[in-house]
């Protein structure tokens, strides 16, 4: 099937593309998304504003903040030293999305702002307490990470606001970072994913993060088992207790790739298998 009709433009300036997204457009980054949704005809707007030679790609290092712009490539972010260096736990998470071809197409802002609830990128941004900046006809605001996914494929842009940046807090040079994913086939998008970052001091467990994708409407951080693992000393009793907290917390659905239940029994087992890479016996 092909796209619906639509005329295209294509922005050369930030407020030009806000001007078009407040008369109904819809932004093209990468197309990773939006293109097969378009071909689909799930998605039939009047006008497509591309946005991928705006000039917010780039990653850097700004004091204790890992500086993201929306246009970089997954690819990019992926293979970037500063991102490896600094945040290890999101150049890991990179690996994961989609095979390496839709990586060197796909942006950064373009998987967070399409929002899939079983998509790596939010879920990691999630756990790493990322703030994302928005502009709009308004101006400049910026959204947490928390605040910004609002269901699926839903998030806290107006029609007229599009992400241009992505800040993420370093995490303490002593953190310690596990991934353990569930799909039907390598590169697939994931059927649950969980992501732990793990700081210990000894083996007392000082600052755990943990989120959770494809488990519920919107990626999920598990704070009850956050909780039940900080000030523990990390051993299989508190693993176990912690992995259950994460299942708790769920709000999976029914479809054609898993029942509920077994998301949910999933995501206990896939919490233990990530906070055992993070923190090995």
């Amino acid at each position: 099937m092909k796209a619906a009709p639509f005329d295209y433009v294509r922005a050369s300036s930030v407020e030009m593309a806000v001007d078009a997204l407040r008369d109904g457009a819809v932004a093209l980054a990468g197309g990773q998304s939006l293109i097969p949704l378009l071909n689909a005809r799930a998605r039939r707007p009047a006008v497509v504003v591309d946005v991928s030679r705006l000039p917010l790609a780039g990653v850097e290092q700004v004091g204790s903040t890992l500086v993201l712009g929306a246009m970089t490539r997954l690819r990019a972010a992926e293979t970037s030293p500063v991102v490896r260096r600094a945040v290890p736990l999101l150049a890991e998470a990179l690996t994961h999305v989609g095979h390496v071809s839709v990586r060197n197409r796909g942006t950064v802002g373009g998987s967070v702002a399409h929002a899939d609830p079983a998509a790596e990128l939010p879920a990691v941004l999630l756990a790493l307490d990322a703030v994302f900046s928005v502009r709009g006809r308004g101006g400049t605001r910026e959204v947490d990470a928390r605040d910004f996914f609002r269901g699926p494929h839903r998030t806290a842009l107006a029609a007229d606001e599009l992400l241009t940046g992505i800040r993420v807090p370093l995490p303490p040079a002593t953190a310690r970072c596990g991934i353990a994913e569930l799909s039907r086939r390598p590169h697939d998008l994931a059927i649950t994913a969980v992501f732990t970052s793990v700081v210990l001091t000894g083996r007392v467990v000082t600052d755990v993060r943990i989120a959770v994708a494809g488990a519920a409407p919107v990626p999920l951080r598990a704070h009850a088992a956050e909780h039940v693992l900080r000030g523990e000393v990390f051993g299989p009793d508190v693993l176990a207790a912690a992995a259950e907290a994460a299942a708790d917390a769920t709000d999976p659905i029914d479809d054609v790739h898993a029942p509920a239940a077994y998301r949910r029994d999933m995501t206990a087992v896939l919490t233990r298998r990530a906070l055992r890479q993070a923190v090995p016996a």
